[in-house]
This record gives C-alpha cells, structure tokens and sequence, in this order.
C-alpha cells in the first residue's frame, strides 16, 4: 500500500519522478529541452508546496512564464492533456490518499486554466482521466 503525499521531500520525489518521464516524453519532451532542472525544481516544488500545503512559499505568477514557454514552442491542448497524464500516472505509481487526489485534481484544474488563458478551447478536465 502506498501512503499519501505528506512534506516536501514527497513533493520533491513527486516531481523528480515526473520530470524524468515528461522530459523525455514524445509528445511534451521538446517543451523541457532548455529546462535547467537543478534550478526549477525547487521552484516548482515551492509552488505545489503552496498549492497542496497552503505554505507562503511560491510568490511567482505560473501563467507569465508560461506566456514565454507559448511564445517560443505553442503549448497546445494535447501537451496539457499529455501532461496531466504523466502527473497523475506518477502520483498514481508513487502515493495514494487525500493529497494524492487533491493534487491531481489540482493538476487538472491547473492544465485547464493554462490552456483557456493560452489557447481557449475544451476543457482539460474532461478529456484526462
């Protein structure tokens, strides 16, 4: 049995785990290429802190860097559906439990937003299960 997301040292397994798959996945590989990983992960790590822990650790705006990563490679509807399916396939494989769902829940929610304020459209959340 697996056991919830609890601190971050989970959230840092989490998106390590993620990060390894995504950046080298067929579909949203090229999106990471220029990605300095020994940096952004504990960015990153800082905002699902935040996002799962309520902790005043992410002051950053995810949409403005994601206006960037659109203007120099489109961020389309099939790399956010691709992405909620790496992040919850790895929540999926290392936890299970509360946090487990709220952040793949989240992560869905996430994806949808990024995709309306880059490109309109179909909802996230109805197509990735």
């Amino acid at each position: 049995m697996r056991r919830d997301i609890e601190d971050r040292k989970d959230l840092d397994l989490l998106l390590t785990e993620f990060y390894s798959v995504a950046t080298v996945d067929p579909v949203i590989g090229h999106h990471f290429v220029d990605l300095d990983l020994e940096s952004h992960l504990p960015v990153i790590t800082d905002f699902w802190e935040k996002v799962l822990f309520s902790r005043p650790v992410y002051f950053n705006n995810p949409l403005e860097v994601h206006k960037i990563l659109h203007a120099r490679s489109p961020l389309e509807f099939e790399h956010f559906v691709r992405w909620v399916e790496i992040f919850s396939a790895t929540v999926d494989r290392l936890f299970e439990g509360g946090l487990a769902e709220a952040a793949k829940l989240r992560a869905k929610m996430i994806a949808h937003n990024m995709n309306q304020r880059l490109n309109g459209g179909v909802a996230i959340s109805r197509t990735a299960e």
